[in-house]
């Protein structure tokens, strides 16, 4: 793959979004409790790209749907643009919705089959009014409607076509240019190339890097695969089991990792350097959310676990500067 340069994160500036002590959990049958999201601290700066990596079934699409308060939270904060949202109801919700958006992982799945995309697209400006508060006339929606087509690199003849009549890539173009109708600030992609081919992807992921080099956009991008989130992050979040145990700069976390579980996803990475270092493979499954081993969530599957990981739950520490780690027994930078 080859992307356009992101933009680098606003320094020394707030936050675009928080959240601390996030939890999010579900009610199961006979008493049990699925921790999904279990506890999570984070910020995210205005113009960064901040990815979100693990295995299936760790939290991340989960996470993210709370962070655009899609999905109500169990307890903690989540604070955009300086304003606490975690608890807002739907009402109040709504003039946030145009400076935070969706892309979602299924491009089918996510547009109404039964209308054509210039409606699809056209919904969300018809629906919010303008900044000024007033109703956008059909001249302005039109005009927005094409320069979204442009953005995208999809024609304007598109706008009058139904969704199964595009590829997966194009109908995800089209979703990329739904979630950036209204200008928003903070754009959460859920696995937005998951289901493509990887040509495909890299089209996509080019496409997100230039959007927001070219817009200013803030990104959490949600994926399984080290070497997209490498492509386009400028910052990575490494998940387990409902848990951050890894954050810090894309190149320091992924060429130098501190958790053993970093570790053992950088293998499946292809390396084009003969020698570069390797670590013990990853073995085992993730153990449920709903019975988390006691102390720290990845012994059982550990190749350095320790007497004091399995009954002592470490935090997020500092092992480097902007790097942190939660781990009793990080590994040396190589």
């Amino acid at each position: 793959m080859s992307a356009f340069p992101v933009s680098s994160p606003e320094q020394g500036g707030a936050p675009l979004l928080s959240v601390r002590a996030l939890r999010k959990t579900y009610s199961l049958p006979r008493g049990q409790t699925l921790k999904a999201v279990d506890g999570i601290s984070l910020d995210v700066l205005p113009g960064e790209v901040l990815g979100l990596v693990g295995e299936s079934g760790c939290g991340k699409s989960t996470l993210g749907r709370c962070l655009l308060r899609l999905t109500d939270v169990s307890s903690g904060q989540i604070t955009f643009e300086g304003q606490d949202i975690t608890h807002l109801g739907e009402r109040a919700l709504r003039p946030l919705r145009q400076r935070m958006q969706m892309v979602f992982q299924d491009s089918y799945a996510s547009l109404n089959p039964r209308r054509r995309i210039g409606d699809l697209l056209a919904e969300p400006l018809r629906v919010h009014p303008s900044p000024d508060g007033r109703k956008r006339p059909a001249a302005a929606i039109t005009a927005r409607l094409h320069e979204l087509m442009d953005l995208v690199s999809l024609p304007a003849t598109a706008l009058d076509r139904y969704p199964h009549e595009f590829s997966g890539g194009q109908r995800q173009r089209i979703n990329i240019a739904r979630a950036l109708a209204l200008s928003p600030r903070l754009v959460v992609a859920d696995e937005p190339v998951s289901a493509l081919d990887v040509s495909v992807q890299a089209q996509i992921v080019n496409l997100f890097a230039d959007l927001q080099a070219q817009l200013g956009l803030t990104y959490v991008f949600v994926a399984h695969d080290l070497a997209v989130v490498r492509q386009i992050s400028t910052r990575v979040a490494v998940m387990y089991l409902g848990a951050v145990v890894e954050l810090g700069e894309t190149d320091d976390v992924l060429h130098h990792p501190a958790h053993p579980y970093t570790a053992a996803l950088t293998q499946a990475v292809p390396r084009p350097v003969v020698g570069a270092p390797r670590h013990p493979p990853l073995r085992g499954d993730i153990p449920s959310p709903v019975a988390r081993p006691s102390g720290c969530r990845f012994h059982t599957r550990c190749p350095m676990v320790q007497d004091r990981c399995r009954v002592e739950d470490p935090a997020l520490h500092t092992v480097r500067p902007g790097h942190e780690v939660a781990c009793h027994f990080p590994l040396a930078a190589d």
